[in-house]
């Protein structure tokens, strides 16, 4: 009997010393801290299905390929309606995703939902900010910067002035009122004319017949600016259609394949290009490094991707430059 004691004794001491010897894997810490080894599940949500957005797709999986463990889930909604938007959030956050990277749509009316989703997951803005919320950072365009190139293009292309009228999908957007509003600071002193802001809900169907409108009721229209991806071939097929290449300029924004076409036959007058390639990519790599403990990452709440103007002489260089990054 002894002899059977002493045994049980020391296995039951081996057995603390076993247990003494592991340790539990650490556990996240509400999203900024995830376990060791653990495959980061990292989503970006767009505010609408234009084009501009399979750029920003193809920069995150570069990301994903180059980082190894991340997964990224890219999302788009099919309205562009900020309901559609939130419930998508809402969705990611029950699949218990580790950070994601979001283009707001209104975001002045988002603030308190977006916070919601902050207090859950790790929370980024690109392309459109929501700077009072709790998202952590904003990473992408200068908007009113980019707002005053599109001024200066527009100078450029009506050198004794005129009356022009400006296209938008959502007014309340963030990108949309700094976009505007560098316009109209660049215009200051102008003999530039701007008549309105016309919106469109990201509808191309409607965003086009805004343009047609605005071409019969101001039959002495200079020229039409686009502020969202959309906006150049909507009002590049209004003009044409109404037979006005050349009388009615065009200045736009981003690098629709549409656009790119206009600007290179002289149709568009500029555009405005962002790098759309980059929001992605450096938003899931940052989101990944922040994550893993590098907090500088993701520092000083707003991280500027450049912009630049093209104009016909451009177009070439920039597409063979665009197609590498597509991998075509």
């Amino acid at each position: 009997m002894k002899k059977i004691q002493t045994l049980l004794a020391a296995l039951c001491v081996a057995a603390i010393v076993s247990g003494c010897g592991k340790s539990e894997a650490p556990k996240s810490d509400g999203g900024n801290a995830p376990a060791a080894g653990k495959k980061l599940k990292l989503a970006f949500v767009s505010n609408n299905a234009a084009t501009f957005w399979t750029i920003a797709r193809t920069g995150c999986e570069a990301a994903a390929k180059e980082l190894g463990n991340v997964d990224v889930d890219f999302r788009i909604p099919s309205t562009g309606s900020a309901a559609e938007q939130q419930q998508i959030l809402d969705d990611l956050v029950a699949k218990g995703v580790d950070g994601i990277a979001v283009s707001p749509i209104d975001p002045k009316n988002q603030i308190d939902f977006l916070n919601k989703i902050a207090a859950q997951t790790l929370l980024i803005c690109c392309d459109s900010d929501a700077a009072d919320s709790k998202r952590v950072c904003y990473i992408g365009t200068d908007n009113f910067a980019a707002g005053q190139e599109a001024g200066k293009l527009i100078k450029e292309a009506l050198p004794n002035g005129g009356k022009i009228m400006v296209f938008v999908g959502y007014a309340d957007a963030q990108n949309s009122k700094d976009r505007f509003g560098g316009i109209k600071k660049e215009l200051e002193g102008s003999k530039v004319e701007v008549i309105d802001l016309r919106t469109d809900d990201t509808d191309n169907v409607r965003a086009q017949k805004n343009a047609e409108d605005t071409l019969v009721k101001y039959p002495d229209i200079s020229m039409l600016v686009g502020l969202y991806n959309y906006n150049g071939p909507a009002i590049l097929n209004a003009v044409r259609a109404a037979n006005a290449q050349g009388k009615v300029k065009i200045v736009c924004f981003d690098e629709n394949a549409e656009t790119l076409d206009g600007v290179a036959s002289g149709d568009i007058y500029g555009t405005v290009v962002q790098q759309p390639f980059e929001f992605g990519k450096q938003s899931m790599t940052k989101m990944a490094k922040y994550l893993g403990g590098d907090k500088a990452a993701l520092a000083g709440g707003k991280q500027i991707v450049a912009t630049r103007s093209l104009k016909k002489d451009d177009i070439a260089s920039f597409k063979a430059d665009l197609a590498k990054i597509l991998g075509k």
